[in-house]
């Protein structure tokens, strides 16, 4: 019997990294571009020229522009879009959904504006009857698809749909567990986002390795804080979607948002800064959607708080920083299960 066909919507460097994964493991994998020119030349060359230019499709692997097409094709999809245009993604493949397709998605980030987390966008537009998973961890695209050892969590309050993506993406060098907690998993691998480009701020302005470890210790505090008020477990966030995750993404260059934030603190403008990237930041827009949760939520979170003012209220990062070295001295403690820290 053969494998089911799935198609990767997302021809980024992460969605085409997946899909080469998928294929590599011998499953059937449509990639879908938006733009049909970029879809002709991954074809054309084996491999995606502008992401990921040095790695080679498998032979298993396709690429396409047309959606209808893609959707029609594909058993199961995995959805690898930026969260401003995931609503909208799943508005326009709904028609195409059965009982029996499996979603997956594996975008890192909140509903702009509602701050809602995805799966709850998910359920809002397709209802009940479709299952669906989440796919987060420590992983920067190119060392995925280059092979290099890698573990993720892949998160559905289905066992079977979790098991069955971490099938079709288990091999010998990537490891993909298991886990029911949605919530923390997608909110680890949301959060980190913004803690990354702290980190980032934190170096660029030489502050040094001492500063860039308490950000990333007192960081994960805030994560488990917010995550555990929303429902999510302690536990996940001391996994690979939260504390994995975290580490990657404070600590190398691969992380775009961290190149951000050391962008930022040497004194580059913002506008400068995401043009210089040229991709999508998700811990811009993230850090207004968790410091909205927070405040909802009663929430202390001062890290995330001063992100979202450099980012989205004009604040240098030197008042920033002033602002979180004149915090009161306290105990440290445990305070993943508390609201206020």
């Amino acid at each position: 019997m053969n494998p089911p066909t799935i198609a990767v919507l997302g021809a980024g460097s992460w969605g085409t990294a997946l899909a080469i994964l998928l294929a590599r493991n011998g499953t059937p994998t449509l990639l879908w571009a938006r733009d049909g020119s970029q879809a002709a030349a991954m074809n054309a060359e084996r491999r995606n020229p502008r992401y990921l230019p040095d790695i080679t499709f498998p032979a298993t692997l396709s690429a396409t522009a047309d959606l209808e097409h893609a959707l029609a094709a594909a058993d199961d999809l995995l959805l690898a879009v930026p969260s401003h245009s995931f609503r909208a993604t799943l508005q326009t493949i709904v028609p195409w959904l059965t009982p029996a397709t499996r979603l997956a998605w594996a975008t890192k980030g909140l509903e702009p504006g509602s701050h809602k987390l995805l799966h709850q966008v998910a359920a809002e537009e397709l209802g009940a009857d479709v299952a669906t998973a989440v796919i987060s961890g420590p992983t920067f695209a190119r060392e995925v698809a280059a092979g290099l050892p890698t573990a993720v969590t892949v998160a559905s309050r289905d066992a079977g749909v979790a098991r069955f993506f971490a099938g079709r993406l288990h091999d010998t060098t990537f490891r993909a567990y298991t886990s029911d907690d949605v919530i923390g998993v997608e909110l680890g691998g949301a959060i980190k986002n913004v803690l990354a480009i702290a980190a980032g701020i934190a170096d660029g302005m030489g502050m040094g390795a001492n500063t860039r470890a308490a950000l990333i210790t007192r960081g994960l505090a805030e994560m488990m804080r917010l995550g555990v008020a929303l429902g999510g477990r302690q536990e996940t966030f001391m996994g690979l979607a939260g504390l994995g995750d975290l580490v990657l993404t404070c600590t190398d260059n691969q992380s775009r948002n961290r190149r951000l934030g050391l962008a930022l603190g040497g004194g580059t403008t913002l506008a400068q800064a995401l043009q210089e990237i040229g991709q999508v930041v998700e811990g811009v827009q993230t850090a207004a959607e968790v410091w909205a949760l927070a405040a909802a939520h009663g929430v202390d979170m001062p890290i995330a708080e001063q992100v979202w003012r450099v980012l989205h209220q004009g604040q240098p990062v030197t008042m920033a920083v002033q602002a979180l070295l004149a915090r009161e001295q306290k105990e440290e403690r445990d305070e993943g299960l508390g609201a206020r820290g």
